[in-house]
């Protein structure tokens, strides 16, 4: 008898699914005050580069949306106790601050005025919900010892408001409980933040991994893991490619040394058939022989043979699961002659079907092969 299949929850399903297919997983397009305490500076440049899109499921996109409803909550509440409250600017966005040619930037969760531990003294806001176990560690501890990446976003707050103390209200999503903490200004953190940013947005590599193996507990969870100690290459982008560059001079402005005009951020997204790879983002497995104009040639670390780009486009590079293949005989061989790109792993699984049709890959195959310890 066939087995009774497990009832299925469609209308659980079409919720998480809805999260799934509107959330933009490409990554913000600049550097967030918010990450800027980050404990690991090539987690920063990754995540500035668009390295790898983010794969949170529906559950976890609806949970961060939860902690967004929290905001205007928190707002009437300190407005019904008699805090003067200003989260909008003048055109009824989020006051925003940016620095390093664009770059860097935030935006401020509001202002307060009239709280009851310093009623003369505004307050830069900044509103957070953690679980039980987060909240319990932030009670104990405080902002600075248990949320370091809160504490040194807020330094960079308060700095471009010209304030000098901030109040940080972090929600238990458990209980409801409130722990509310009084932050002073520290303009060493502030400065440490900025250098910070502008080295890790002008940096053209990014910084060496931040333990020697994943098995490091930051290391571990983080989702550009597979980069930095597999051989997962980034995903294709201007970001990524050794041709542009991020400007200074003006509004999050990049450049290409391929001369392409239309650098805004959905162009930048885009990409273009001449995009290249940093070569050392492709350092585990790959390294760069020889650049001439746009030929690039690398050796396979793996295997040891050799590959091409644009034979292999960066996209092949990327989307290639098993870094082996690249420069496959037969694989190369399929590429010359059709021109064709791989777009998935199942497709270099039907290259492989057709391999024994190839007169060339039969032609290497029938060659005869040296008996072992007979020279030459």
């Amino acid at each position: 008898m066939a087995e009774i299949p497990e009832p299925q929850n469609s209308t659980r399903s079409a919720i998480f699914r809805h999260y799934e297919t509107s959330a933009d997983r490409q990554g913000r397009p600049h550097l967030g005050a918010s990450e800027i305490g980050h404990e690991c500076d090539r987690y920063l440049w990754l995540s500035f580069r668009w390295a790898k899109p983010a794969d949170f499921d529906g559950r976890m996109l609806r949970l961060f949306d939860s902690g967004n409803h929290q905001e205007p909550r928190l707002i009437a509440d300190l407005r019904n106790i008699g805090v003067e409250v200003w989260d909008k600017d003048a055109d009824g966005n989020q006051w925003r601050y940016k620095a390093v040619g664009g770059h860097f930037a935030g935006s401020l969760d509001g202002v307060g005025l009239g709280l009851p531990e310093a009623p003369k003294t505004p307050h830069l806001l900044e509103f957070k919900t953690a679980n039980a176990k987060s909240f319990a560690a932030m009670v104990k501890n405080g902002v600075k010892k248990s949320k370091l990446q809160h504490w040194v976003q807020m330094q960079v707050y308060m700095s471009w408001a010209k304030l000098t103390r901030a109040m940080y209200i972090m929600v238990n999503k458990d209980t409801d409980e409130i722990h509310a903490e009084r932050i002073e200004f520290e303009k060493d953190a502030f400065d440490q933040a900025i250098q910070r940013a502008e080295r890790i947005i002008t940096a053209p590599e990014p910084a060496v991994t931040l333990a020697d193996d994943a098995t490091n507990f930051t290391c571990k969870f983080c989702r550009f893991k597979s980069q930095c100690y597999e051989t997962e290459a980034p995903a294709v982008s201007c970001r990524t490619c050794a041709h542009s560059t991020p400007e200074t001079d003006g509004e999050a402005r990049w450049s290409c040394a391929q001369g392409k005009p239309d650098m805004d951020v959905s162009a930048q997204r885009a990409g273009c058939g001449e995009h290249r790879h940093i070569p050392t983002l492709l350092g585990r497995f790959a390294e760069l022989m020889d650049a001439t104009n746009n030929l690039l040639t690398y050796r396979n670390k793996i295997t040891g043979t050799e590959f091409q780009q644009p034979t292999y486009t960066s996209q092949d590079i990327t989307n290639i699961a098993d870094k082996s293949l690249l420069g496959d005989f037969a694989l190369t061989s399929i590429k010359t002659e059709f021109d064709c790109d791989i777009t998935s792993a199942q497709t270099v699984d039907h290259f492989a079907d057709l391999v024994d049709d190839l007169p060339w890959e039969k032609e290497e195959k029938e060659k005869p092969k040296k008996a072992k310890g007979v020279k030459k």
